[in-house]
């Protein structure tokens, strides 16, 4: 009986580390094996989200189950008439973990729940923030980011460039 519990073990770590691996070299081929991957990961990793904090991951998982294609608008922090990119944040962290932070990228830096970690760091629902004042969710993909981008597209995904990129990560609990 200790030997098959120990098998059991062993396809469900090498399923999720599959899915993973799916993950990060075929996006497209990932999404198909997630069901399969979030069902052999244990409870406290799924939790846990790949690594980042608890706040940061439901706060991903909200943003992406409600705001979603929905329309970006300066200054906005709701659905409609749609999410400028602190107002993407705010309203994730805010639904998703109870976390309310401020409506404006600058003063998210100064939050006492942002901790500064660095680029290497940066997991699933740690908070990306760029040059310019732009700030967005991570995800699991590869140099992947969800927010809300600039006006006349929708709250989505988006793969970073060598030309927009984030330059600090900070991980939110």
């Amino acid at each position: 009986m200790f030997s098959m519990t120990v098998v059991a073990m062993r396809r469900r770590r090498i399923t999720a580390a599959a899915a993973l691996a799916a993950a990060l070299i075929a996006p497209a081929a990932a999404a198909a094996a997630a069901p399969a991957a979030q069902a052999s990961v244990s409870r406290s990793a799924a939790a846990s989200g790949y690594g980042g904090s608890r706040a940061g991951n439901a706060a991903l998982n909200w943003a992406e189950g409600h705001a979603r294609g929905c329309w970006y608008s300066y200054g906005g922090s709701s659905c409609s008439p749609g999410y400028d990119c602190s107002g993407l944040v705010m309203a994730a962290f805010g639904h998703g973990a109870g976390i309310w932070l401020p409506h404006s990228t600058y003063a998210m830096l100064g939050n006492r729940h942002l901790h500064r970690i660095s680029l290497s760091q940066a997991r699933r629902g740690d908070l990306m923030f760029y040059g310019s004042g732009h700030v967005e969710i991570n995800t699991i993909w590869y140099h992947a980011t969800f927010g809300a981008h600039h006006s006349g597209q929708r709250v989505g995904w988006r793969t970073w460039s060598p030309w927009w990129h984030p330059t600090a990560a900070y991980r939110v609990w």
